[in-house]
This record gives structure tokens, C-alpha cells and sequence, in this order.
């Protein structure tokens, strides 16, 4: 077992140095008394390669996701460091000596993976993570509460505006959380201000996949008609409108998000 120590004090001799460390958060007499344990593994955090926090987030995860599909902790490490090899082109490492950059990767593909696969982990996900930001994008991304990790659905940080059309309205600045319907009714009704306080949560700016990048352009067709349009990549002018009355086909139709906001124009213009 990993675990995160303090020290507290020392002592160094001429026969070695005696350490007094703190353990927080865990009572470990039982399987100290119980196995009758006397030696452990002591690492010296130096601040430049894996913190000792790092390893006990990512050791944690990893017998998570053993234990939900049925592997043995070393074959899922294994198994996992692969996978993260292949979603970020890095090289194999280990967590005995990786940088904490290396470490802090890992462990958002580990959470990535299990939010996919709806692993259910022993402490909450915003608490495994060592970046807050990339959970919380990924949280919105697969649909999952960043609270508790349960399924969720977007909740949004910064309001439309009374009477707006969320159809209409380009929400790409706006920030958004993923939460559950438990954790959306809770943040409605005391704040969101209070809300991030006691879950150390916020929201943040995420596109929807669906909205492809959220550039939406309005185009007046010939017969008045407007027609939803959006641009398929830079963040220059879009010239591909799908929008014109005249040439709007059913698949076209079927491409765009918003569809036609003021109804189908079934008749050529002119």
C-alpha cells in the first residue's frame, strides 16, 4: 500500500536517520498490528520527479478500475500506461520516477478512461485528479457529475438571459459544469458562489461537440427565411452556407444543429 506521510521531524546519526512522519487522513494500526508490519519503503519527494501524492492518486485509480474489470492491479497499470501511450504519443514510463507533468498526464487519461467506461471509484474524481480544469472539460464531455461522477447534465454557470433562445444564442463564452440532477438542484438553491466553496468546483467554457466549435452564422435567404448555418473550421467567414432556401436538401438539413428557426421553406425562392 501508498501512502502519503508528513515528515515532522529528524535525526541523523552516525548508524542512519530517524524519521517521525504523519500520515493524514488514515488510522493504520490495524494492519500494522495485523501483519505485525516493521519495515516500509520510504520516497523523498524533491519536487521535480512523481509526487508521493501523485503516486497514491494514481495507484488508487488503478486498483479501481482492477477491481471494476476484473484485472490484477499490476495488469491494469500495465494495460493503462499502454492506452496513454496511444491517446498522447508519449514514451513508456514508470511511476517510480516520471516527472509530474508525466504523472499529472497519466492520471487524466486514467479518469478520462474512467468516466468512458462509468468506473465506479472509492473517492470522488475531483479528488483523484491533479488537474482540475481537464476533469471538469471531461466531466462535460461524457455527461458525468463533477461532484460525484454519477450521469449528469450541463448546468449553466453564466445564464443565457431571460427570454433567450438557447437555440439561437452562441453559448461558447459561456461557462458550464456537468452535475447531477442532486447537485444541480443543490447548486440552484444556495448559489453557485456557495457551491464552489464547498465542492471546490466551477465552471468553465466548453463547446459541444455537435455545435462544431459553436460557430454559428444567421443567413437571410431570398424568401426571408432564416436558415441556421455554421462553419466547419477556422474562425474566418463561412462561405459554405447550407442555408440558402433554394438549395437546402434533406441531408443538409438533417447536418444542421439548430435546423430552421422560423420553419422549412418547402417551395423554391423566387
Amino acid at each position: 500500500m501508498y501512502e502519503y506521510a508528513n515528515i515532522k521531524a529528524y535525526k541523523a546519526g552516525r548508524e542512519g536517520t530517524h524519521l517521525q512522519i504523519f500520515i493524514p487522513e488514515i488510522n493504520l494500526t490495524e494492519p500494522i498490528l495485523k501483519k505485525q508490519i516493521k519495515d516500509c519503503m520510504v520516497w523523498l519527494d524533491d519536487g521535480r520527479h512523481i509526487s508521493a501524492k501523485q503516486r497514491k492518486k494514481a495507484y488508487a485509480t488503478i486498483n479501481d478500475m482492477a477491481a471494476f474489470t476484473g484485472y490484477l492491479p499490476e495488469e491494469m497499470k500495465e494495460w493503462l500506461k499502454y492506452e496513454h501511450i496511444v491517446r498522447t504519443g508519449g514514451k513508456y514510463f514508470s511511476l517510480s520516477d516520471c516527472t509530474m507533468d508525466t504523472a499529472r498526464a497519466f492520471i487524466n487519461t486514467m479518469l478520462d478512461l474512467a468516466l468512458e467506461m462509468g468506473v465506479p471509484l472509492r473517492d470522488f474524481g475531483r479528488n483523484r485528479t491533479d488537474d482540475i480544469s481537464h476533469y471538469l472539460w471531461a466531466c462535460l464531455k461524457h455527461k458525468k457529475c463533477a461532484v460525484c461522477g454519477r450521469d449528469g447534465e450541463i448546468h449553466h454557470v453564466d445564464a443565457i438571459g431571460m427570454g433567450g433562445d438557447r437555440r439561437e444564442v452562441d453559448d461558447s463564452k459561456h461557462r458550464k459544469i456537468c452535475l447531477c440532477r442532486i447537485h444541480h438542484t443543490e447548486a440552484h438553491t444556495m448559489g453557485m458562489g456557495s457551491f464552489e466553496e464547498k465542492y471546490f468546483v466551477y465552471g468553465i467554457e466548453f463547446v459541444e461537440e455537435n455545435h462544431m466549435q459553436a460557430c454559428k452564422i444567421w443567413n437571410e435567404s431570398d424568401c426571408g427565411k432564416k436558415v441556421c448555418c455554421f462553419e466547419c473550421g477556422d474562425n474566418e467567414d463561412c462561405n459554405d452556407f447550407f442555408g440558402e432556401c433554394a438549395g437546402m436538401t434533406a441531408e443538409t438539413y438533417q447536418r444542421c444543429p439548430n435546423k430552421l428557426i422560423e420553419g422549412e421553406c418547402d417551395d423554391k425562392c423566387g
